[in-house]
């Protein structure tokens, strides 16, 4: 039968090995949410104030001509609802004006255009059914605005999407982590739980108290 020093050794084993998987995971999850969470802070500061920061748009418009080859093309399509362009007039507009191929155009009787909506700005392609003249309008809102529509995931795509998802995950593990090393190291911190609790009821009152639909 095991004595009780033999116990007690176990039991700090088995404390060890945990808290060294705990502090491994808890440091490499920091180093992955670092750069994010310092831009989801900042962004988060900049998005409360953002009446106080919006800057000056920047809008810039470009003109040209739909090639007389493509533009019975743009004849044919539809006068009314939304789909794809011909693949021939999306190859124009990506080489003559640089945007890339957008799913769905929204057709009119007088014209066919796009939306280009982008983080920190927006755009439009219009393409008039009668004589094919092209206007390609971008505005640009500046670097904050940029930085704050990353923060929501404005327009921002699926590789964005997925790195959200992906940075959500490890901060989970991040925080779950610390919480373990909080618990682990309560004993001797006796501020521990109040302080965990204070971060808890501070934006629970100010919710309660301050906030009403």
């Amino acid at each position: 039968m095991p004595s009780a020093s033999e116990d007690r050794h176990r039991a700090r084993k088995r404390r060890a090995f945990w808290l060294k998987q705990l502090y491994a995971w808890h440091w490499i999850s920091s180093a992955l949410c670092l750069v994010g969470m310092l831009l989801f802070a900042v962004t988060g500061i900049t998005l409360n104030h953002a009446a106080q920061l919006e800057a000056r748009a920047r809008v810039a418009t470009r003109e040209a001509a739909l090639p007389a080859d493509l533009l019975p093309l743009v004849q044919a399509l539809p006068s009314r609802g939304r789909g794809p362009l011909p693949p021939a007039v999306d190859a124009w507009l990506s080489r003559e004006i640089g945007i890339r191929p957008t799913p769905e155009a929204e057709f009119s009787s007088d014209e066919v255009s796009l939306s280009l909506p982008r983080p920190g700005g927006d755009g439009w392609v219009s393409l008039a059914r009668r004589g094919g003249s092209v206007m390609h309008e971008v505005t640009d809102r500046g670097w904050l605005a940029y930085l704050n529509d990353l923060h929501k995931g404005r327009h921002t795509g699926s590789a964005w999407s997925w790195f959200i998802d992906g940075f959500g995950a490890a901060c989970l593990v991040f925080c779950l982590t610390g919480l373990a090393l909080l618990w682990f190291h309560a004993g001797r911190r006796p501020a521990t739980w109040p302080v965990v609790g204070l971060g808890l009821l501070a934006p629970l009152l100010i919710a309660l108290l301050f906030i009403h639909a």
